[in-house]
């Protein structure tokens, strides 16, 4: 080649990204390369194929970057592949790849934060633009999210569902029938209420959501009683001895469940739990009879 990089249809099949694709790094031919690729992010006849190719690359230097997101004559920068590859790239400068992602729609965004390549800073700042975006997404949206999000993104959907935040509408039901039937949108104010209590199940689900983010969640001062009680009646959470110490900690928790989980805690560690929990005193006292064989047995509270 004749250290330019050609762009057009009639482009030779061994281009500079697959000839630079077999360099071993450090080679002499690096800086370069570095140069032919700036050169061809710059070029605004790139094509969105050869932008793909480009990403694909983990040695670019910060300049690459910089180049194709300045690029606003190429079509490239129109194309959702390639601003999900370049947000997503772990060289990519953060200046450029965090006010891409804010341009993103919300399940591009959460494609981006899942994304392996994605350094774990990086991670941290979509899950928080997402959180940011919560209460202006309908209940199709918010039910994907607590599916598919991270742990965070879930925990706060938890939160969320328990403020009443968010729009009653269930908006476009999405094609993998996330929602299901399209006419439950027709009774948003009747189905609403069961439909952000499956917000709430769903991302109790969400295999992300970890021990630490549900307790954190349960103990959270804006946290109430639709939020412990589902926790406290979830197939898997409960079974988990921390889970149910934060449980038994919060104002919320019902008499029937209270009494089934100090069963599972020792006298003297029940003691000093409930020293420090916000459940009423009546709750309180009767847990401790319980614990110490002074009480009648257990009742039936459900």
């Amino acid at each position: 080649m004749d250290g330019h990089l050609i762009l057009r249809n009639e482009m030779p099949e061994e281009s500079i990204f697959g000839r630079q694709a077999r360099l071993p790094s450090g080679d002499s031919e690096s800086h370069p390369a570095t140069m032919d690729f700036v050169r061809a992010a710059n070029d605004p006849n790139l094509t969105e194929d050869l932008a793909l190719a480009l990403l694909k690359r983990m040695d670019l230097k910060p300049e690459v970057f910089e180049a194709l997101a300045q690029n606003v004559n190429a079509i490239i920068m129109k194309s959702r592949k390639v601003k999900i590859a370049l947000a997503s790239h772990p060289q990519a400068p953060r200046h450029v790849s965090i006010p891409l992602a804010r341009q993103f729609y919300t399940f591009d965004l959460m494609k981006v934060g899942l994304s392996p390549s994605v350094p774990a800073d990086l991670k941290a700042t979509i899950d928080n633009m997402l959180i940011s975006r919560l209460k202006t997404l309908t209940l199709a949206e918010r039910i994907t999210l607590a599916r598919r999000a991270t742990g965070r993104v879930a925990a706060a959907l938890l939160l969320a569902v328990e403020r009443g935040e968010g729009k009653t509408g269930l908006g476009k039901v999405n094609r993998k029938g996330d929602v299901g039937n399209k006419d439950v949108g027709k009774k948003k104010d009747t189905a609403s209420p069961n439909l952000q209590y499956r917000v709430m199940q769903t991302a109790l689900e969400n295999p992300r959501l970890t021990e630490a983010l549900v307790i954190s969640s349960v103990l959270h001062p804006q946290a109430g009683p639709a939020l412990v009680d589902a926790v406290a009646r979830h197939e898997k959470w409960p079974r988990r001895r921390e889970i149910q110490a934060a449980l038994l900690r919060t104002e919320y928790l019902s008499l029937a469940k209270a009494l089934e989980f100090a069963q599972e805690v020792p006298a003297p560690l029940l003691v000093e739990l409930l020293a420090a929990s916000h459940l009423p005193h009546r709750i309180k006292a009767q847990l401790l009879r319980e614990s110490q064989g002074n009480g009648p047995k257990k009742e039936k509270c459900e």
